[in-house]
């Protein structure tokens, strides 16, 4: 197995730079190949407008159209996301008005679920909304290997990812849950996974005949499932991973961790098990005046089936 994680390293590991916007462009004239830009954001009005703002600058301009189609999708922000991100230039779609037949329920899953009905690009981008200085190579570097090569299905964002302190940054140390739950995980029960740099990063591309084909977790757990769903419909080779540097972004607390632990464990748990588990919840302690206080959770278990199957998006597909 660790020869064969080796040449996948060396076959679907790339930079950026490999792939210069030139060649991308040149690509997607001749292949036709549309792409959309989404931005699952709650409560980001600090980072959205910086992003789509560059997006729009560097990669939806007349010298360089790389992307066709830039959403913010909106899970019930009370802030002004909305407001900065169509400032910035995005299309904001609130999560209620799309399907409105099935109530929404919370999580990013759900919401990375329901963008693929509010879009239509050949290729799907994914880029969290909360990053900072960010970098059009966070796009253009993982949408480069779907445009290119037509063996590629899913390219993961790996980068650096330091910690940031109250004493300043700490280099490597920003991928917490990573390191102690999701590549544990995927070293003992998907090793063909294990060269993957940042398996839960929220960067990543896919085709959207892939995408369609796969179950959503709606928490926590989506980025791992869609992985390990990924490598089960397409197989490793057509999984890749591309360099685009250093990502800088707002860290969690450690109780927020915690559940997010517990959610991607869970997802996991599902993908061995397969039902007849019960609904879980995760009890955590808080320090109060009267001692430790338990505050419970319930555990992300729901999961949204595969868009293909939804009838609004099958007539609009048909369409």
């Amino acid at each position: 197995m660790l020869e064969e994680v080796e040449r996948w390293l060396e076959r679907r590991s790339w930079v950026a730079a490999d792939r210069p916007l030139d060649r991308l462009l040149a690509a997607k004239a001749a292949t036709g190949t549309t792409v959309s830009v989404v931005l699952p954001a709650l409560n980001e009005e600090a980072t959205v407008g910086a992003i789509v703002a560059t997006v729009r600058r560097e990669l939806m301009s007349e010298a360089v159209p790389l992307v066709d189609e830039l959403v913010v999708l909106d899970s019930g922000s009370t802030d002004r996301t909305g407001e900065e991100a169509a400032a910035a230039g995005a299309r904001v779609v609130h999560r209620d008005e799309v399907l409105p037949r099935l109530p929404a329920l919370p999580g990013k899953g759900e919401v990375l679920w329901r963008s693929l009905l509010a879009t239509t690009g050949d290729v799907v981008c994914f880029v969290d909304a909360d990053l900072r200085e960010f970098s059009p190579a966070f796009v253009s570097g993982i949408v480069g290997p779907l445009l290119t090569d037509p063996d590629v299905h899913f390219v993961k964002a790996m980068y650096d990812r330091p910690l940031g302190t109250a004493a300043g940054p700490v280099p490597a140390q920003g991928g917490r849950v990573t390191e102690l739950v999701a590549r544990p995980l995927l070293n003992l029960h998907w090793p063909q996974l294990a060269g993957f740099v940042q398996p839960l990063g929220g960067e990543y591309a896919a085709r959207r005949s892939l995408l369609e084909r796969l179950p959503f977790p709606v928490g926590y757990g989506v980025e791992l499932g869609l992985l390990v769903d990924a490598l089960h419909t397409v197989g490793l080779d057509g999984l890749a991973q591309v360099d685009v540097g250093v990502r800088l972004h707002r860290h969690q607390d450690d109780r927020a961790l915690g559940r997010m632990a517990a959610a991607i464990y869970r997802t996991a748990q599902l993908r061995l098990a397969r039902g007849h588990l019960v609904r879980p919840a995760l009890t955590q302690f808080e320090r109060a005046p009267e001692g430790f206080v338990p505050r419970t959770y319930p555990v992300d278990t729901e999961e949204r089936p595969p868009m293909a199957g939804i009838p609004e998006y099958a007539r609009r597909r048909a369409a």
